[in-house]
């Protein structure tokens, strides 16, 4: 397709689009997909809204602080863009990376950048030195926008890093300047935001995002699934690193004149008296944590819509957590290449232990291995396609993802004659647990660091408490002795090197790993072993 001219003086993003041949077919059929050709998407879901519904409305809540308004927010970011621009030297096109938990501050930094026509990098702020580094090398980065709380690791990006906060050079900045800013007449097509994540290669991949498609996810999955009202009030625990956060936890609740509460960490325990304390209606979170705000004894009155995503969801916890709230959870599958959720369904239209049907604006279908449809019934390939779709920054895994104008998910389904979807497995090496993709390779990678490691395998197994469990399969070195206190030393070592989150919970020593003649790794060996 023919882009529309950019307003970035910065042209990167446009320059590392993949060639047109390699994009996935996109389709616009609802007519509220139809954007004009200039969008800046922060002036729709910020300054659009204001004229709506009023600046005075809440907007941000955060456990234990004072609620902001809509014009809060508004006057921040305003301010934001504006020390952007006149002290940090942003033009439009411009990637700033953005580092913190979900709270008001990063909230008004996404924004800020935004109307700067910048382009927002938001990364999830347990990421480790080395972690930070491979983003800025792919993401080319200028700037980075860091909660002076998670300093730690950033100095070595080699790019200017200012710091936000209460009491944060940006505040600093941001005193005196006004409260109102002419936003980036950005185009419809312009990069808004660049989302990472990670394969079985575990090389991070960049998602591209166009400002057309913030409000596309609003669009589909949020007005025709979804529903809210501006009386809404959501909450969820993905941070916005993770599109299915940014959506669900910000975008979503935004567009619709709604307030949303944002939590830096929960447990489920907390995240069940959080929605009890601010009388949530909207809750984004895994099924891991739904069955244990179960087990917790939670009854959740105010809650009226509960949503799950990021892994599959039992019917058994689907039809525990109805009986004991009344909540009919709705199931969805979306993709970082994606934006957010293009399968699923709600109220009346779900089908226990089925991910639900194709979003309305969106195509979806099982392919066989030769690519054509597969029978209903017959486990295929995902494929989807619709009003967002994969574009890759410059990585040649362009052509796996996207084939025939269809998204290929990784994930392996089978479609029955209604046109419900009902999820077999992954596809592919990534571990699912609770709610996070972690690819195994990556964590391989770290434990091949020890000196004492020398061969490793990182796979997957079914845990009840998180869904997947990361098990590390450890071949030591000659003198190592693989005893308690060795895997206690090793999950330690992985927890420095990169995001705690993705340690290995299990580790187990063994003499060799399996292998094909020609040396190949047999992962799926070490799962039937479990």
């Amino acid at each position: 397709m023919e882009l529309l001219p950019s307003a970035h003086a910065d042209t990167f993003c446009r320059d590392h689009l993949p060639p047109a041949e390699q994009w996935p077919e996109l389709t616009f059929d609802l007519p509220e997909l139809h954007c004009p050709d200039r969008l800046n998407c922060a002036t729709a879901l910020l300054d659009d809204v204001i004229a709506e519904h009023g600046a005075d409305r809440p907007c941000l809540h955060s456990p234990g602080a004072t609620t902001w308004t809509y014009g809060d927010l508004l006057a921040a970011a305003n301010r934001i863009a504006h020390a952007l621009v006149d002290d940090l030297g942003v033009v439009p096109g411009n990637r700033v990376l953005l580092r913190g938990p979900n709270n008001p501050w990063l909230t008004a930094c996404w924004f800020g950048v935004l109307k700067a026509g910048g382009v927002a990098v938001t990364t999830m702020p347990l990421l480790r030195a080395g972690e930070l580094d491979t983003i800025h090398d792919i993401a080319r980065l200028d700037l980075a926008l860091v909660d002076e709380r998670f300093l730690e690791g950033t100095g070595g990006l080699g790019v200017r890093v200012v710091a936000f906060g209460d009491d944060s050079e940006l505040a600093e900045l941001m005193t005196d300047k006004p409260l109102t800013h002419d936003d980036v007449a950005t185009s419809s097509d312009d990069v808004a935001l660049l989302a990472f994540t990670s394969g079985t290669t575990g090389c991070p991949k960049a998602t591209m995002h166009f400002h057309r498609d913030v409000l596309a996810v609003c669009s589909t999955f949020s007005r025709h699934v979804l529903r809210p009202s501006p009386d809404d009030v959501f909450t969820g625990t993905p941070p916005f690193a993770f599109t299915f956060g940014l959506g669900g936890v910000l975008l979503f609740p935004l567009h619709a004149g709604a307030s949303t509460v944002l939590v830096e960490k929960a447990t489920p325990v907390e995240l069940a008296a959080i929605i009890d304390e601010f009388g949530v209606t909207t809750c984004f979170t895994a099924p891991t944590a739904y069955k244990a705000m179960l087990a917790a004894g939670a009854t959740l009155p105010s809650l009226k819509t509960a949503v799950s995503a990021g892994e599959h969801l039992p019917a058994v916890t689907w039809q525990a957590f109805l009986e004991a709230t009344g909540v009919r959870i709705i199931d969805g599958i979306g993709a970082t290449e994606m934006l957010h959720i293009f399968v699923s369904a709600a109220g009346d239209d779900i089908v226990p232990g089925s991910t639900g049907r194709a979003v309305p604006g969106y195509v979806a279908t099982v392919l066989d291995e030769l690519g054509d449809e597969a029978a209903p019934g017959v486990p295929g390939r995902l494929a989807v396609k619709g009003p967002t779709g994969c574009r890759y920054l410059d990585d040649p895994r362009q052509r796996v993802y996207v084939q025939n104008g269809w998204n290929i998910t990784g994930d392996t389904f089978v479609r029955d004659e209604a046109g419900y979807f009902f999820y077999q497995a992954r596809s592919d090496d990534m571990i699912v647990s609770s709610g996070y993709n972690i690819a195994a390779p990556e964590v391989e990678e770290a434990l091949l660091k020890h000196p004492e490691v020398a061969e490793c395998a990182v796979v997957g197994v079914p845990d009840e408490a998180r869904g997947s469990l990361v098990k590390a399969y450890v071949v030591l070195a000659d003198a190592a002795t693989g005893d308690a206190a060795k895997a206690h030393e090793l999950q330690d070592f992985v927890k420095a090197a990169i995001a705690p989150y993705k340690y290995p919970r299990a580790v187990e020593f063994v003499d060799a790993l399996p292998r094909t003649a020609t040396g190949k790794l047999q992962r799926f060996r070490l799962r039937e072993d479990v």
